[in-house]
């Protein structure tokens, strides 16, 4: 089960909604969607956008104004394993070359390279491998991202690397931000 919601920080203080992902497709969709969230407001507010599947992972968008989007996940094997989670797993965040994802797709789809060629069964596939794949590559186990994307909000990298299961309302606490998020979950 997951949970999305949007903080908005105005010069009243934060503003929260819960959000649908489901027309989300690619992280520029989220990153627009956080910038509509200040509609009417100062273009340089901060928008955090939190996503958590359920004692699996967390995931916070950061988006400054125009500025590119600061992205943490808590676990990027695990978030791997989830739609919303590739979304936030970029080639930059991976330390890829841009587009390099892309291009292994294409590749794969030319040459099949795993021995099954012949219509033989892959008896070695196993969908609960431990090491997570995306696009050809293996995601790191752990915290992946701009581990300080909330330290001038008032969390530190060593609280935000520490949370557990309820991070999002441990972040909102740390934010003064939590009562109104509780009005969304």
């Amino acid at each position: 089960m997951y949970f999305a919601a949007l903080l908005a920080r105005t010069e009243d203080g934060w503003e929260a909604s819960d959000t649908e992902l489901d027309d989300v497709e690619t992280l520029s969709d989220l990153t627009d969607l956080a910038r509509e969230a200040t509609a009417g407001g100062s273009d340089d507010e901060t928008v955090l956008v939190f996503i958590e599947q359920e004692d699996a992972w967390f995931g916070i968008v950061r988006v400054d104004g125009e500025e590119d989007p600061r992205i943490y996940l808590s676990d990027a094997a695990a978030a791997a394993r989830s739609s919303y989670g590739e979304i936030l797993l970029t080639d930059e965040l991976l330390g890829r070359e841009p587009g390099a994802a892309e291009e292994l797709d294409a590749l794969e789809e030319l040459v099949d390279l795993d021995g099954t060629e012949d219509g033989e069964p892959d008896d070695e596939a196993d969908e609960s491998d431990d090491e997570s794949v995306l696009s050809g590559e293996a995601v790191p186990s752990g915290p992946i991202g701009d581990r300080q994307i909330l330290t001038d909000l008032g969390m530190s990298e060593k609280e935000l690397l520490s949370l557990g299961t309820e991070a999002l309302s441990d972040i909102a606490e740390a934010l003064g931000a939590a009562e109104v998020l509780e009005t969304v979950r």
